[in-house]
């Protein structure tokens, strides 16, 4: 499990770059949703690699079937 991570970086002319890590998909648009409500105006985002990815979900089903013949 990757741990999660908002970087902020505040320029002198109160810019602020906003860096998420750690998160897959689409979700990291919720987390920072009311944060950068607080901060203002989105002038741009550019999505990571990892926006992009999709959350990994492993199953495994293991079916025994024996058979016996009859000669």
């Amino acid at each position: 499990m990757s741990m999660e991570t908002l970087e902020f970086i505040i320029y002198p002319d109160g810019r602020v770059q906003e860096k998420v890590t750690g998160i897959v998909g689409a979700s990291c648009q919720e987390v920072t949703a009311a944060i950068e409500a607080q901060l203002g105006r989105v002038v741009s985002q550019e999505k990571t690699a990892q926006y992009y990815s999709q959350p990994v979900n492993q199953s495994a089903q293991a079916t025994n079937q024996e058979s016996f013949s009859n000669w």
